[in-house]
């Protein structure tokens, strides 16, 4: 730049006789002063007469006066001199003008009559589209009462309804041993964290809670984030970015957390069909052995309930040099002997009798796993397990942990306290999938359409965004049941849904009150039916000849006595603090 400063000096006596300190003075003025010869519209200085008074600048400045008179269409058709051609131009005002540029002393002439953008307007036109293709969300006022789960309040503290949508599927959030230790963890530490993990944001009860899900997991350390979406983004881009030339494939239903950590990693990707085994052996076989290969994928698909293969997909990554990252989110604390997710569960006795890493089970096989505290746990936060090299790098390079106020202690003390809970007892989960299991035999008695899916997920297929609210609205304002609708982008167009997940807090009678008020508002509104969608072919697995896919939880697991219709089922485990004696099947509680 000072090279041709110094040729712009030489060609205009103006700048060779002008200080720097002068120029900027000049390039504050406002962009059309000096421009004009009336004097009284002008803030006239010594310095602005001198530059008028010179015949090179005097005329650089007479060309931006008038340019300042035209509109920018007019601006766009005289381009700027390339800076690195500007000590090349021999022409005495070309090589003040590019000087001037230099040293920004022209500010941006805009057009008088020219409108700003209209921030405004572009906000309201991207909702129009929303509203258009009724995928606006509407955020409902539910406030769930802790002492009457799964009871809640609207914004009138009056108006009590039944939840049916929420995640906390077991009722942990209201658990007495959860909430006193959050209550005494409170009084003995305060509210917040103080900063993140590297600033006062560190404390025992962090280092206790990462110890408790490596030991869920048989991992040999694990990693708390603020949330499982952050853990997810956060590892996933950090460790793809690390890996030479990584490719990542990622099942075509993953979550948007890790859908964002693929993306935010910069690395290949390559999307393999949902849960289908042959599609991603396929494109497996396109990339090199050394290359190094992530595959990603979930146990528990939250909105249809439906279950990865977690150990074909493990026996193809070790074949084609792979490591595996599997999404636990909506399983942990619900499958397995201890709350460890579907991984777990695929071996329950060897994992109930030997809960240790280097078991020989399925779990081991498993690179890293990611899961939540804010679901079954029913707290708040994420996490990921792997080696402690894997952990240690992530801890280290990945800005979501580095950059962002580590979970409050009293927030770490509940999830602690959850997963302890959960480690020895499996009463809560096992009340969850035999209400699930009655429920979705109830609603087949009636031919209202459930997904088929083998988890916890009871996810009833509407078809239409518009109708789906509807029904979600009517259930809320006329029978007092809250089941939030799912449109699009959470699902696919034309596969909307109500989800529902019963809990072990859903008594029989509640259960009673929800089919019977599905069954109205399906009569009502004409809604299709399973044959319905039988007759147009299948939607969403519903309609078709596939058979039901057997659930994860087995009926031995569960010590029904006689199968699926029993009546009775066994006293639950030495853990459990369940009554002793066997009970009649209704809906489960606790």
């Amino acid at each position: 730049m000072e090279a041709i400063v110094k040729q712009c000096k030489k060609a205009c006596p103006f700048l060779h006789n002008s200080t720097t300190a002068s120029l900027r003075k000049l390039s504050r003025m406002p962009a059309h002063a000096g421009f004009t010869s009336e004097a009284g519209n002008v803030r006239a200085n010594a310095l602005t007469i001198m530059a008028q008074k010179c015949p090179v600048m005097g005329k650089a400045m007479a060309v931006q006066s008038k340019n300042y008179l035209h509109t920018s269409a007019r601006l766009a058709k005289q381009p700027t001199l390339p800076l690195r051609q500007a000590s090349l131009v021999n022409n005495e005002n070309e090589a003040c003008v590019a000087a001037a540029a230099m040293l920004n002393q022209f500010p941006t002439i805009h057009s008088t009559h020219a409108k700003p953008f209209d921030y405004e307007a572009l906000y309201n036109s991207e909702l129009e589209k929303k509203h258009q293709d009724k995928s606006y969300r509407y955020f409902n006022n539910i406030n769930r009462l802790a002492k009457q789960f799964p009871r809640a309040h609207t914004a009138n503290l009056q108006e009590e309804v039944t939840v049916w949508c929420s995640n906390d599927y077991l009722g942990m959030g209201r658990n007495p041993l959860v909430i006193d230790n959050m209550q005494k963890t409170l009084n003995k530490y305060g509210a917040g964290a103080g900063g993140t993990r590297n600033i006062a944001g560190n404390c025992n009860l962090h280092l206790q809670l990462e110890a408790e899900l490596a030991d869920l997991h048989h991992k040999p350390a694990a990693l708390v984030f603020s949330s499982c979406y952050v853990a997810n983004d956060a590892t996933l881009s950090t460790l793809a970015s690390k890996l030479p030339g990584c490719v990542i494939f990622s099942d075509s239903s993953n979550h948007a957390s890790m859908i964002q950590g693929i993306k935010h990693s910069g690395a290949k990707k390559m999307i393999f069909k949902h849960n289908d085994l042959q599609d991603l052996e396929t494109k497996l076989q396109l990339v090199d052995i050394h290359t190094p290969k992530i595959i990603a994928f979930e146990s528990v698909y939250s909105m249809s309930g439906s279950v990865g293969h977690i150990e074909k997909i493990c026996d193809l990554a070790k074949k084609y040099g792979a490591i595996t990252f599997l999404d636990e989110v909506h399983a942990v604390g619900m499958y397995g002997p201890r709350g460890g997710g579907v991984a777990e569960h695929l071996d329950f006795d060897l994992n109930a009798r030997y809960p240790h890493a280097n078991n020989g089970s399925i779990v081991d096989k498993v690179d890293i796993i990611s899961g939540t505290l804010g679901k079954a746990f029913g707290v708040v936060g994420g996490y990921v397990a792997a080696s402690s090299a894997l952990i240690d790098m992530i801890r280290s390079y990945a800005p979501g942990f580095i950059f962002t106020t580590s979970l409050p202690p009293a927030i770490v003390a509940g999830a602690k306290a959850s997963i302890q809970y959960l480690k020895e007892s499996s009463k809560e989960r096992e009340m969850q999938q035999i209400n699930t299991r009655l429920l979705k035999n109830r609603l087949a008695q009636l031919d209202i359409p459930v997904v088929p899916n083998p988890s916890h997920i009871v996810p009833v297929l509407v078809g239409e965004a518009e109708t789906c609210k509807i029904a979600s609205d009517q259930l809320l304002r006329e029978h007092g049941i809250y089941v939030q609708s799912i449109n699009y982008p959470t699902v696919a167009k034309g596969e909307e849904r109500l989800r529902i997940t019963p809990t072990p807090g859903h008594n029989e009678k509640m259960a009673d009150y929800l089919v019977n008020a599905l069954e109205t508002i399906w009569r009502k509104n004409g809604f299709k039916r399973v044959n319905d969608w039988k007759n147009l072919g299948g939607r969403a697995g519903v309609g078709t000849n596939a058979p039901n896919p057997k659930p994860i939880w087995t009926d031995s697991q569960l010590r029904l006595l006689s199968g699926y219709g029993a009546t009775e089922i066994r006293p639950p485990n030495v853990h459990s603090t369940a009554e002793n004696n066997p009970r009649t099947i209704g809906i489960a509680t606790y």
